[in-house]
């Protein structure tokens, strides 16, 4: 078996680590698992339009992948957890940015209402696993 390889992201994965103790990425032969990404800055600030969180929450998946050596082409499960019900922008802007980030794959992809999310005024989280071809 593989040993797995851990990566810590620059910037905001640098303060989870120190602060909370975890990675945001780790990787096992060609397989990467990936922590739940929010639409967050590195000072943790989240834009006002859910639809612009959205789109950093995407981004900073690319992020976390690109620590590990994959990219948004090699995911193929997505599991995204919403605050705030499921209004018809969210639906809306994960599709739109499913077919930018991944217009040759349709990944699997599990989507969860919740209560909330790990820091005050998070509306989303987005996780992935990536295998690497």
């Amino acid at each position: 078996m593989d040993k797995p390889e851990f990566f810590v992201t620059p910037g905001y994965g640098e303060m989870f680590y120190k602060k909370l103790g975890y990675s945001q990425a780790v990787k096992v032969g060609n397989r990467v698992e990936i922590s739940g990404q929010g639409g967050w800055t590195d000072e943790l600030q989240f834009p006002e339009r859910l639809e612009d969180e959205i789109e950093l929450a995407f981004k900073n998946v690319e992020r976390v992948l690109a620590a590990a050596g994959a990219t948004w082409e090699h995911v193929i499960h997505v599991n995204s957890y919403h605050v705030g019900g499921f209004p018809p922008e969210t639906n809306e802007t994960m599709a739109r940015l499913f077919r930018q980030y991944m217009p040759n794959r349709a990944p699997i992809w599990t989507e969860l209402g919740v209560a909330e999310l790990g820091a005050p005024g998070m509306r989303i989280e987005i996780r992935v696993t990536a295998i690497i071809e």
